[in-house]
């Protein structure tokens, strides 16, 4: 078997992903890959600098394509989710008409898009949330998952507006918040909803702590890049999402 290769469009400030999505499927026992990164022009994680970068999608999606991947993940979760309800299935949409006017077959998901894909996977209904986002922001990702079907019973903004300090909250800081949550009734806690907030040390841990599902940007990332390379969803120490048991999520 060759090696897949993944391309990620990233915010120019963020060193999470690249870091993350590399480590996740470094540990997949069947399948080896390669990524391949091509950048948008953000420091600030407020309306305006999402749309700034946003606006830079179609040079970045160009760029990415001649490096000939199989999957596309398009890594920003709030700059789709500022867009309003469906605007993942609207942007992914979109590049991959973008793909093919370039007779490129890359698969095209969101870190949006996957999120949901994830939680529909776990058969989530009632949903806690940890963000780094500013309470506008969070407010308008958790109002984007309740149009999506889920019942977010509690939720943590952690109020970091610039994007390099978000690379570097702490784990400590982000499991304080998760316990500072009413996880009464919760089918999964997303523990980062937020490709930039580093969490892949603490999704197992968080499980074996709280008892439910948990879940990240990044591994809800992974889970959607191997269904759409049809391979098995099985990666160890990941939690329940990538376990190769868990149920298939419709696309």
């Amino acid at each position: 078997m060759g090696i897949h290769r993944v391309g990620l469009v990233v915010p120019s400030s963020n060193a999470t992903v690249e870091t993350e999505m590399p480590a996740l499927l470094s540990r997949h026992p069947e399948a080896e890959f390669s990524f391949h990164s091509t950048r948008m022009r953000m420091h600030t994680v407020s309306p305006e600098g999402l749309a700034a970068m946003n606006a830079q999608r179609e040079r970045c999606v160009l760029e990415i394509a001649d490096a000939s991947p199989e999957v596309i993940l398009y890594a920003c979760l709030v700059a789709v989710m500022v867009g309003g309800p469906g605007e993942h299935q609207r942007v992914e949409s979109s590049v991959a008409e973008q793909l093919a006017t370039g007779d490129s077959p890359a698969r095209v998901r969101s870190s949006a898009g996957a999120l949901v894909e994830g939680l529909r996977a776990l058969n989530a209904q009632r949903v806690a949330l940890v963000t780094p986002y500013m309470r506008p922001l969070a407010a308008k990702v958790v109002a984007y998952l309740e149009a999506e079907g889920f019942s977010i019973s509690d939720w943590r903004a952690l109020e970091v507006e610039d994007n390099t300090e978000v690379g570097c909250i702490s784990g400590d800081r982000v499991m304080d918040a998760a316990r500072s949550l009413n996880l009464a009734g919760v089918d999964a806690l997303v523990i980062s909803c937020c490709v930039q907030m580093p969490s892949l040390p603490l999704v197992d841990a968080a499980e074996q702590e709280f008892g439910i599902p948990v879940l990240s940007a990044a591994t809800a990332g992974a889970y959607s890049i191997l269904r759409s390379l049809d391979l098995p969803v099985a990666i160890p120490r990941a939690g329940s999402l990538l376990r190769a048991d868990v149920a298939v999520a419709p696309h």
